[in-house]
């Protein structure tokens, strides 16, 4: 019966028979909808079986086949689903519905490639709630509970009409859907939001993509891992696994390795969250060969040639933040310059990403609402997004992650018929959605006929003039009435060209605007019941449609931006310091072994180039160093700054973990260290396991990038830790093994033995597993990685040097050694370095026993001692911290000072580079104002390779321009307020700052 329905049937003049012929033909889709999805060999049980192999012929539109390739007065050809042609000059079959869109626009529809659309997150698990679960809960599965690569979101899938209906309404057509939950998540189903389909209709691909992320599961309680670094570790032994696995070396059937194995040929998305993620998650994809698409945070710009190295198809949220309420002065004070800075970048994000040439899709990901998506993609535009891009993101690049591209994200011939049918350009303010077909299914938006009201009115009445602003969607308008600019109560219903509008006054008189709404008349006409309940007749004159207002409001609302920064937060440089040469004359030098009055030191190319009297170097930069101390600069031995975490507390021993995996180069303790003559430190990891993690040895080049911090070449260092808190003294753990320290040192040995056995293997070519935890201690078996232990107890002490003589290998530093005084002739003897306090003692039941003369003892007995900081406080006045040894001990100035520059380089390996003013040495060095012993003494410059990262004049000019543009920041955000924007509240911003004990 269909195919009588020709498109000359619908040509007919009488749009009344046009109407009724239109109804009959929805009535007849309808009735054969269920033919029209159905399985061709399913059994039929509920009619006649009949199928509609009509054409649907678009007419003279404006078509968007891709973002690049658009027709004018175009026709778009549908037939069961899919596209069967597009362009100009189309032959139309005779059985085809025709409609004619008089210029109407047709777009591709969206794709969202990171949704959780359908699919039911678990449910948090249940804990005791006092011992750590370290185990797994699974068996016949990875060791790790929340690695998951056989969860397939397929089978956790139930189509959700209502939020579909939402999600169409933005304009998505399809979605990527996972179980957001785990580290490895498993598969992903990709889905067409056609409610008239049918499963096996709407499922594009049961198994689409798959997922990782930097999170452990909810639904998991096993401890492993406690941090972003454990993550990062397991997911690295995870692919030393799946290869190993894959040869055939397993002694069991592990199902999440084989799931693993078999979704290596789908696309890999990664879900990282913010820009150092990003770059984390490309780190691992790029050891072991795989190209992930990642997961954004939105704040790319700040590292943004970083990120484009990465060669990564990013999906980039736009939940731009919302500005901050800062009208209270004092509530305004917790709110950070770095937070109210992203806020006035963040929506330039994706235009930052434009212009590097990165590809990226947009997600609806992390919105508080989908209701905010359209506008917060308008804000992007405004900020510089090109609608050309704005609309590849939202089409032919989340096709192509998926490798879809031959079936969604145009409407090429033979894609699914998903596309959009809107009045005008789609990323204008204004334009309205009318329509949005998925799989040739219509589902109606905003209806064709009813005329659109939107616009900026005025009339008079009573003697009073007013302005009217209906703004708002087509079918729900919103009005603003405003009396001399002062804004009126207000409502407004338009249904079916009925328009009704009420207004109350300021004086409390009540009108109510009734009019039917004509369909070609840009003013409207009807009656007003007056307050004395009489009625009139009026007119509401257009002043300009809502595209006219909508444009002029853009062009009076281009944005006020505030310059980026290295790193992006307070104190930030607007250009990262470069290597300079430098003459400093007549200073008093520190070289590390003597003191020298009024000499004067050349730095060029980065490097001590003299030490002398009278020295001359051209046109080099000259400074004056007249009464001024020039020292090298300082080192931590024991740090903590600069980390996003510091303890891995999942299991006894995390040698796979590793610090340089979790540097924080926007860390404001850096710029404090610098400001505190600081140029490197030893960042190690926490005290809660005996064996710990890889060290990171950083210099504090401020503005540069994780991987710019890191000492070039650095030696191989890893934490280990003895007393209370390895044994869980302090947080009531009674599930893992050690509980006492007669257990630690049986850790160290079993650990050790593994490692020597696990070594002998390797170097005898037999088949072996990799084992990056095994491959770091075998490092320390084989004098190639270093030990750095928190320590207290003399027992203790002896224990380890004792296991490690066993094993045939030293110690390198103890760090902390409060006991140190009580066998410093044992350290010299073992060899071992000790890193230790000025004078903290008493703060904890086992450092009972501290001294302050504890650094001057170990250093009698022939004992190499620095002074470290384990505070991020502290650390910028390790200077002073040398004093104090002056005075308890009677240490001499120059070996004082040694203990915070010379000693720490030594105990690190690095002294042939830093540590002491020598020609040939890098210039990481410190002029100051004063004896640099003294607490009176500042840090005037802190140079590192010859750059300037500390200068106190500029330091000065950067505390001014921080006021400066906190106040302009402020006043943007109050003129969101002013301007009705929905604010969010001042949060304080707790600064994290680790030690040894940090959790």
């Amino acid at each position: 019966m269909y195919n009588t329905l020709t498109s000359a049937t619908f040509k007919q003049t009488n749009p009344i028979l046009e109407h009724m012929k239109m109804k009959l033909l929805a009535l007849a889709l309808l009735l054969g909808g269920f033919s029209l999805f159905a399985q061709d060999y399913f059994p039929k049980n509920d009619g006649v079986k009949a199928k509609n192999n009509n054409y649907r012929a678009f007419t003279n539109a404006k078509i968007y086949v891709t973002p690049n390739q658009i027709f004018e007065n175009a026709t778009l050809l549908i037939q069961n689903g899919k596209v069967v042609q597009v362009g100009k000059n189309i032959s139309i079959p005779k059985n085809a519905i025709t409609e004619d869109l008089q210029g109407k626009y047709i777009y591709p529809s969206f794709i969202d490639v990171f949704s959780g659309f359908g699919v039911k997150m678990p449910e948090k698990a249940k804990s005791d709630g006092r011992s750590a679960q370290y185990g797994p809960s699974r068996e016949g599965f990875y060791w790790n509970d929340h690695v998951m690569p056989e969860n397939n979101a397929i089978s956790n899938f139930s189509y959700d009409k209502k939020k579909a209906g939402e999600l169409r309404k933005l304009g998505f057509g399809v979605v990527n859907s996972h179980i957001q939950d785990g580290i490895v998540r498993g598969t992903g189903v990709l889905v067409a939001l056609n409610d008239e389909g049918n499963e096996s209709r709407r499922i594009l691909e049961d198994k689409s993509a798959q997922y990782f992320s930097f999170k452990k599961s909810i639904a998991k309680n096993q401890s492993y891992p406690t941090s972003l670094m454990g993550a990062t570790a397991l997911l690295r032994q995870l692919y030393y696994d799946m290869d190993w696995y894959s040869k055939g070396d397993g002694d069991t059937k592990d199902r999440s390795l084989e799931a693993l194995i078999e979704n290596k040929n789908m696309m890999q998305i990664f879900s990282a969250g913010n820009n150092g993620n990003v770059l984390r998650a490309d780190k691992i994809g790029d050891k072991f060969g795989i190209q992930y698409a990642i997961l954004a945070g939105g704040d790319e710009y700040e590292f943004i040639d970083d990120v484009k190295a990465t060669n990564a198809k990013l999906i980039v949220p736009i939940n731009f933040p919302k500005a901050y309420d800062v009208s209270n002065p004092y509530e305004a004070h917790y709110v950070s310059l770095k937070d109210m800075r992203h806020w006035n970048l963040a929506p330039t994000n994706p235009k930052v990403l434009q212009e590097n040439a990165v590809q990226f899709a947009l997600t609806l990901h992390n919105l508080k609402s989908p209701s905010e998506f359209t506008s917060k993609l308008m804000k992007a535009i405004s900020y510089g997004l090109s609608k050309t891009r704005a609309l590849e993101a939202l089409t032919t690049v989340p096709a192509g992650i998926l490798g879809k591209s031959n079936k969604i994200g145009s409407l090429q011939a033979g894609r699914e018929a998903n596309f959009l049918i809107t009045s005008g350009d789609i990323f204008e303010k204004g334009n309205t959605l009318y329509e949005n077909w998925v799989q040739g299914s219509k589902n109606v938006i905003n209806s064709k006929d009813q005329k659109d009201i939107r616009g900026e009115y005025n009339f008079a009445i009573n003697g009073n003039t007013y302005d009217v602003s209906i703004t708002g969607e087509i079918s729900k308008p919103k009005v603003t009435v405003k009396a001399d600019t002062v804004k009126l109560n207000s409502k407004i219903d338009y249904n079916k060209d009925w328009l009704n509008l009420s207004f109350s006054t300021k004086e409390g008189e009540s009108y109510r605007l009734i009019s039917l709404v004509g369909k070609d008349s840009q003013n409207i006409n009807g009656k007003i019941v007056l307050p004395s309940g009489k009625e009139s007749s009026i007119g509401l004159r257009k002043i300009s449609s809502f595209e006219e207002k909508a444009k002029e409001d853009a062009k009076n609302n281009v944005p006020e931006l505030v310059s980026l920064s290295y790193p992006n937060v307070g104190y930030g440089y607007k250009t990262k310091p470069k290597q300079e040469n430098f003459l400093f004359k007549n200073a008093t030098v520190w070289t590390g072994e003597t003191i020298l009055e009024n000499t004067d030191v050349l730095v060029k190319d980065g490097k001590i180039s003299k030490i002398g009297k009278d020295l001359s170097a051209g046109s080099t930069k000259t400074i004056d160093a007249t009464n001024k101390h020039l020292t090298a600069g300082i080192i931590d031995e024991h740090s903590h700054i600069a980390a996003l975490a510091i303890n891995e507390a999942g299991h006894n021993s995390t040698a796979e973990v590793k610090m340089t995996d979790v540097v924080d180069p926007k860390d404001m303790d850096i710029y404090r260290n610098l400001a505190g003559g600081v140029t490197a430190l030893q960042l190690l990891h926490g005290s809660a396991n005996p064996i710990g993690g890889r060290s990171a040895i950083l210099r504090l080049k401020w503005g540069e990038n994780a991987d710019g911090l890191i000492f070039e070449n650095q030696p191989k260092f890893i934490k280990f830790a003895l007393g209370e808190n390895v044994k869980q003294s302090n947080w009531q753990s009674f599930s893992r093994f050690p509980q006492t320290r007669m257990g630690v040192e049986q850790v160290f040995v079993d650990y050790f033995q593994r490692a020597k056995e696990y070594d002998a293997k390797k170097k005898s070519g037999q088949p072996y597993r990799y084992d990056e935890e095994l491959e770091t201690l075998a490092e320390i078996l084989n004098a190639e990685r270093f030990i750095s232990c928190h320590s207290y107890v003399q027992s203790e002490i002896n224990m380890l040097m004792k296991v490690a003589e066993k094993f045939d290998f030293t110690v390198n530093t103890f760090t902390h050694i409060l006991e140190g005084y009580k066998v410093a002739d044992k350290m010299a003897e073992h060899g071992v370095g000790g890193s230790t306090f000025s004078d903290w003692w008493a703060y904890k039941y086992e450092v009972n026993d501290a001294i302050p003369y504890n650094a001057a003892i170990m250093a009698s007995q022939g004992v190499t001692v620095a002074i470290n900081s384990d505070d991020a406080e502290m650390s910028r006045r390790l200077n002073q911290e040398a004093g104090k040894i002056v005075k308890y001990g009677g240490m001499s100035e120059i070996e004082a000072w040694k203990t915070v520059t010379l000693n720490p380089a030594k105990l690190l390996h690095i002294d042939n580079r830093v540590g002491s003013i020598e020609v040939g040495k890098d210039a990481d060095i410190v002029l100051w104002n004063y004896h640099p012993l003294s607490v009176y003494a500042k840090a005037e410059k802190t140079l590192i390779e010859g750059a300037v990262y500390f200068d106190l004049e500029k330091d000065k000019m950067l505390r001014e321009s921080a006021k400066q543009e906190r106040s302009k920041l402020i006043n943007l955000m109050l003129n969101e307020k002013k301007n009705g924007k929905k604010m969010q509240g001042p949060q304080q911003n707790k600064k994290i700052r680790f030690h040894c004990d940090s959790l």
